[in-house]
């Protein structure tokens, strides 16, 4: 696994896009940044266990190099599912099909490359958001849940991680600083946190917990709740109730 080093230069990406710089380090970038990402895996495997029935259909919308997919059908092996990734980054599909390939993990896992607004979603059980709708501009959000809502059966089941805000900025600013100690602690400088910080701006849009609760109620899915949270990062799950 490559160490993130992109925001140590003064040439450092001044918008943030995953490119083929960004896929190389991705792994250890998440690792790094991403507080509980490995942690998070397994509790998405115990409810896809649950609600999920063997041999059926489970999308990876943003699943970039990968890595929650591989591990879920290990994990998840007696159930059979299927796995689809979905990616509109080259770079990050590559690496993904690399480590299908080492872990000999390519029978029921497949990676497309496309825009997860615009692709379009055969029916399945269950569908992974894993820190990718804050990307997705805010307006256009709406839509796209509801896409994933037609593609998702009865009962099928919706996982979404994201980063968010607190609506008291002052409380958030306290998540932000107790977000950027977990990240000095894992060896980031200030120098780099700020620039990464920076070339976010207006690329990556958190909104606050309530916020994305009501965008799920909205959409028709049934009661969605944090299964997990961190500060200023959480995971929610939420089902698409059956008639």
């Amino acid at each position: 696994m490559s160490r993130d080093t992109l925001f140590q230069q003064d040439n450092s990406p001044s918008a943030f896009a995953f490119t083929s710089e960004v896929a190389e380090v991705f792994d250890d970038m998440l690792d790094r940044s991403v507080p509980g990402y490995r942690s998070l895996i397994p509790m998405m495997g115990q409810l896809l266990v649950r609600l999920c029935p063997g041999g059926s259909r489970v999308y990876d919308l943003g699943c970039s190099t990968g890595t929650t997919c591989l591990e879920l059908s290990r994990r998840l092996e007696p159930l059979k599912l299927e796995f689809i990734g979905i990616d509109n980054s080259a770079p990050m599909l590559t690496k993904a099909r690399i480590k299908a390939e080492m872990s000999c993990q390519q029978q029921n896992i497949s990676f497309l490359k496309g825009d997860i607004t615009e692709i379009e979603l055969a029916p399945c059980s269950a569908i992974i958001v894993n820190y990718t709708l804050q990307f997705i501009k805010p307006d256009q959000r709406p839509a796209f849940l509801n896409k994933l809502y037609q593609a998702l059966q009865p009962g099928g089941l919706i996982i979404i991680s994201e980063k968010i805000i607190h609506p008291d900025p002052d409380i958030d600013r306290v998540w932000t600083e107790i977000y950027h100690q977990y990240k000095k602690n894992r060896g980031y400088s200030q120098t780099e946190i700020a620039r990464k910080r920076k070339s976010l701006e207006n690329v990556l849009i958190p909104l606050s917990l309530d916020d994305n609760l009501s965008l799920l109620e909205g959409t028709g899915f049934h009661q969605p709740a944090p299964f997990w949270q961190w500060f200023n990062f959480t995971a929610i799950s939420a089902i698409k109730k059956s008639p």
